[in-house]
C-alpha cells in the first residue's frame, strides 16, 4: 500500500508568501512570517500551502521562474540580515510602500530588496557576520549541481540587460565552454553574489520552516510540470527538452480550450524530451523533487494530467487551440521517483482539467491524493465529481485557488441566479443570498470543512471574505496579477477564533 500524504483529517490555508504583511513593499520570510505561523497554529490549521518559492520572471508569475532549484531573493527578510549582523539599520532607508499590494509595476520594491542583498553582501566580503562563512562555503559545496550553472546564468543575464537566453550571442547561447569559462573568471564576484544571495534565502526559509514544523504546521509546496523557457534549467540542460538547433522550442506547452478559456490557455513553456529524461534516468526530475521536498513536507504537482499526456502546441502559435495530445512518461517516472524518494515524495496530484481514465489509473496506483475546487461544482465546469458527497476520502478540497476568483468575487459576478438558487439548495441555508453575499465565503468553506475529503484548504482571501480585488491570478491574462497582500490588521482575533470553530466542529484540528 502506498503511503498516505494527508494521514490524518485536516485544515489549512493558501497563502503565498509575497502576500503576507512588511513594511519593505513584499511579504517575505521574516517577522510577519512566524507570526502567520503563530495564527495559523492559534486557529487549529495544520497546513500552511504555498505557491513556488522560485525566482519570478516573466510577468512576475511564479509559474514562470528563472530556475526550478532556486530560491526567490524577493523573499529574504532585510530584518532577519539585521539579526545576522548583515545589515545596519541605516543600510535599509525609510520607503513608503503600498499595504494592500505588491508594486510591481513601479520596480521600487525590487531595486529596495536588490540594494538591501547588494549591501549586505558587501558588508559579508568585508567581515560582517563571520559565522556564516563556513555555512555558506558548506552551502556552495553541497548546492553545486545546480547552483553553479544558475549563478552564472544570473551574471550572464545581468550582463545582457535581463534578455532571455535565447537573445544571447551563439557562443552563450550555445554554451560554448571556452565562452563559459572565460565568464565564469571575469564575473566571478557577480556569480559569488547570487550564490550568496540563494545561501541566504535557503538559511531564511529553513528557519521558517522548522519553527513551523515545531509548532504543528507542515507546509504544502508546488511544483509546476513545466519550466520557462528563459530559465536556468533549460539553458544548463537543453539535451532533456525538444528544441530545435538554435536552442529554440519545437512546440510549447498549455491546455485546450476549457472552463478558464475558449481559446484554451498558450503557456508557451519548452516540452520535456522524456525520452532523453528517460535514458539518463529521470535524474533531473528526481533532483528537482528532492530539492522541493528538502523544502516542504508535501508538493503540489501542478498540471499532472500532463504526466499522461500533454498538450503540444506548435512554437509561434498566437492561441493553444491548434495542438495535439502527446503520450507522457506514465509510470516510468513514477516509478523511478517512489525508488529514489521513498516515503518523502508525498505528492498532491492537480487533476483538475480534462481528466482521462489513464490518469485517474496513474493517480490512484501511486495514492495521490487529487484535488476538488468547490466553485466548480456550482458553476463554470459544473462537473458532478466537485460536489462533496461524491467526494473519495482521498481528496483535497478548495474553496478556490490561486487560478480562481475569490469565492464572494465568484458568487457575485460569475453565479447566474439558477446556480445561486441551485447553491442554496444545496447547503440548505439563506445566508448566501444576503445583499452583500458577505457569508458566502464561509459557508462554501463550511462544505469544504464538512465534507469527507481529508484535507480543506481555502485561500485566505475567503477567509478574510474579499471580493475581486483580492483575486491572485487570472489564467490566459499575462500581466498585472500575482499583486494582492493583505495588511495586518485584516486578520482579527475573532476570524481566527471563528477558524478554529469550524474546523474543531468538522474534527480537522
Amino acid at each position: 500500500m502506498p503511503s498516505q500524504t494527508i494521514p490524518q483529517r485536516s485544515s489549512g490555508i493558501l497563502l503565498h508568501p509575497t502576500s503576507l504583511p512588511s513594511p519593505y513593499g513584499i511579504g517575505d520570510l521574516g517577522p510577519d512570517a512566524y507570526h502567520w505561523i503563530d495564527q495559523l497554529q492559534r486557529a487549529h490549521q495544520h497546513w500552511w500551502q504555498v505557491l513556488p518559492l522560485t525566482p519570478t520572471g516573466y510577468a512576475d508569475s511564479p509559474y514562470q521562474s528563472l530556475s526550478a532549484f532556486a530560491g526567490n531573493p524577493n523573499l529574504i527578510s532585510p530584518d532577519l540580515l539585521v539579526q545576522d549582523g548583515l545589515l545596519r539599520r541605516a543600510d535599509l532607508p525609510a520607503e513608503s510602500f503600498p499595504a494592500g499590494f505588491v508594486d510591481f509595476d513601479s520596480g521600487r520594491v525590487i531595486e529596495y530588496k536588490t540594494h538591501a542583498l547588494s549591501r549586505a553582501w558587501q558588508n559579508f566580503q568585508i567581515g560582517s557576520a563571520p559565522q556564516l562563512q563556513p555555512l555558506f562555503m558548506d552551502f556552495i559545496a553541497q548546492q553545486a549541481s545546480w547552483l553553479d550553472s544558475f549563478a552564472l546564468y544570473m551574471a550572464l543575464k545581468e550582463a545582457h540587460n535581463m534578455a532571455s537566453w535565447l537573445d544571447w550571442g551563439e557562443d552563450y547561447r550555445l554554451r560554448k565552454p571556452e565562452a563559459l569559462q572565460r565568464a565564469s573568471v571575469e564575473m566571478h564576484d557577480r556569480i559569488a553574489e547570487h550564490k550568496f544571495r540563494q545561501f541566504l534565502f535557503s538559511r531564511q526559509w529553513q528557519a521558517l520552516h522548522q519553527y513551523a514544523n515545531a509548532h504543528g504546521v507542515e507546509i504544502i509546496g508546488d511544483v509546476p510540470i513545466f519550466v520557462s523557457g528563459d530559465s536556468a534549467d533549460v539553458w544548463g540542460n537543453p539535451q532533456f527538452f525538444l528544441l530545435d538547433e538554435a536552442r529554440r522550442p519545437k512546440a510549447v506547452a498549455g491546455v485546450p480550450p476549457d472552463y478558464f478559456s475558449a481559446t484554451g490557455q498558450l503557456w508557451g513553456n519548452p516540452l520535456y524530451d522524456w525520452a532523453a529524461l528517460k535514458a539518463d534516468g529521470y535524474a533531473w526530475w528526481v533532483a528537482r523533487l528532492r530539492k522541493v521536498l528538502e523544502q516542504m513536507d508535501v508538493v503540489r504537482i501542478d498540471h499532472f494530467r500532463g504526466f499522461e499526456a500533454f498538450w503540444a502546441i506548435p512554437y509561434h502559435s498566437l492561441t493553444a487551440v491548434n495542438g495535439q495530445w502527446i503520450k507522457g512518461p506514465l509510470f516510468d517516472l513514477f516509478d523511478v521517483l517512489k525508488a529514489q524518494l521513498g516515503d518523502e515524495a508525498r505528492i498532491i496530484a492537480e487533476d483538475l482539467g480534462i481528466i482521462t481514465p489513464e490518469v485517474e489509473a496513474l493517480r490512484t496506483h501511486y495514492g495521490f491524493p487529487g484535488m476538488r475546487i468547490l466553485q466548480f461544482a456550482f458553476s463554470g465546469a459544473i462537473e458532478k465529481r466537485f460536489l462533496p458527497h461524491n467526494y473519495e476520502r482521498n481528496t483535497v478540497v478548495y474553496t478556490g485557488t490561486h487560478d480562481n476568483d475569490t469565492t464572494l468575487g465568484w458568487y457575485k459576478a460569475s453565479c447566474t441566479p439558477e446556480e445561486k438558487a441551485f447553491l442554496r439548495q444545496y447547503m440548505g441555508t439563506n445566508d448566501c443570498v444576503r445583499a452583500d453575499g458577505s457569508e458566502i465565503s464561509w459557508d462554501m468553506m463550511r462544505l469544504a470543512w464538512a465534507s469527507v475529503a481529508v484535507l480543506a484548504v481555502a485561500p485566505l482571501q475567503d477567509v478574510l471574505s474579499l471580493g475581486t480585488e483580492a483575486r491572485m491570478n487570472l489564467p490566459g491574462q499575462p500581466s498585472g496579477w500575482w499583486r494582492w497582500r493583505f495588511p495586518k490588521e485584516q486578520l482579527t482575533d475573532a476570524l481566527l477564533e471563528r477558524l478554529k470553530i469550524l474546523t474543531d466542529t468538522y474534527d480537522r484540528a
